[in-house]
């Protein structure tokens, strides 16, 4: 079977009634957990994007509690957790802004942790390319809010 593109996917939706639009949107999100947690953003949460970004960053903070800082192997797991938990929620809300903010906490957090980043190679190229990744998104970015945030990125790279 042949995926449809986006276009057509849209073209479809466009054809159908409002009620099995619902229908339709109801049935996907039974599929995937990652198809519910986006329908409960975009219906609940999407209209106060600051309030999302307090909560993510709290969620992260809490898991960041739970590094196992005596052990690097069982760290670098749970850090790479966090990341993934952080780089699903920037999909979810697609905003550069919101990207550069979540990011830069997961590195402060990461720097905050005690662990010695500089004896891992793994945690080190991790740091090194979430700071790449914000480098590359502020640049998208309003010039205003680029020297905010670049403000807070020199207590991280220096």
């Amino acid at each position: 079977m042949k995926t449809a593109t986006i276009s057509e996917l849209k073209q479809e939706l466009a054809l159908r009634p409002p009620a099995r639009v619902q229908e339709l949107c109801l049935r996907l999100a039974k599929f995937k957990k990652e198809n519910k947690e986006l329908l409960t953003y975009l219906l609940f949460e999407a209209q106060d994007e600051q309030g999302y970004i307090g909560s993510v960053k709290q969620e992260m903070d809490e898991l960041y509690r739970d590094v196992n800082t005596s052990n690097v192997y069982f760290a670098k797991k749970t850090i790479r957790k966090i990341l993934r938990v952080a780089n699903k929620h920037i999909r979810y809300m697609g905003s550069p802004q919101a990207e550069v903010e979540l990011l830069i906490h997961f590195c402060r957090q990461l720097k905050a942790t005690g662990l010695p980043l500089h004896k891992s190679t793994v945690l080190t190229n991790l740091f090194q390319n979430q700071v790449k990744k914000i480098n590359k998104t502020l640049d998208s970015l309003h010039e205003d809010l680029q020297y905010d945030y670049r403000k807070d990125m020199k207590g991280l790279v220096a």
